[in-house]
């Protein structure tokens, strides 16, 4: 199977338009959490007419070839399986979901920029380990000054996100649209409650 299955989610909800299908991997779970592993409609009927796929859940609608009748799928499962990636790349998407898309000296959420802890004209470089998210207004009361001049504390030690702990936060941050076939596959190996 070719590698474009893990890169062609869409990452803007609006261009998926109407009825998106959740991917899975053939282990039955998503490919990734944050963004979903969603596919158009268009990419998931493509896929199991090329028998790529397995229709797991199908919406109520149809559409409709000359020769052809097909519910349009909700869920499909890959019928190869994608081994997950284990490197981490260091993007500034993936350092806000490290931090929880909040500042690491304030906890607010929102206008985040990221802010090298040992500033970089003080020799700081730009990695995991110096790199938080941090709002507007705490990075420019930190400036280049140290963490004890400012005044300030990270909220935790910033450090190199391992595959499995990302996509585990990414859980934490469901999309705006979740339809109902989704959830039994997004939620499956969550704790039940008593």
């Amino acid at each position: 199977m070719d590698g474009d299955f893990r890169s062609t989610f869409v990452r803007e909800p609006g261009s998926l338009k109407h009825h998106p299908a959740l991917v899975l991997n053939a282990d039955y779970r998503p490919l990734s959490y944050y963004p979903l592993s969603l596919w158009p409609w268009q990419e998931a009927v493509k896929a199991a007419f090329l028998d790529r796929v397995d229709i797991v859940a199908e919406y109520d609608q149809v559409v409709r070839s000359p020769s052809h009748e097909i519910r349009i799928p909700s869920v499909v499962v890959l019928k190869d399986y994608v081994k997950p990636q284990k490197r981490v790349a260091f993007t500034r998407f993936n350092l806000f979901l490290r931090d929880e898309f909040s500042c690491q000296y304030c906890g607010s959420r929102g206008d985040l920029t990221f802010d090298h802890v040992v500033p970089r004209a003080r020799g700081g470089v730009t990695s995991w380990e110096n790199v938080v998210a941090a709002c507007a207004r705490c990075n420019l009361h930190k400036g280049s000054k140290s963490l004890r001049q400012a005044g300030m504390a990270l909220r935790k030690t910033p450090k190199r996100p391992g595959a499995e702990e990302l996509r585990n936060t990414g859980r934490k941050f469901p999309p705006n649209y979740l339809h109902e076939s989704w959830i039994d596959f997004l939620y499956w190996d969550a704790e039940l409650e008593a």
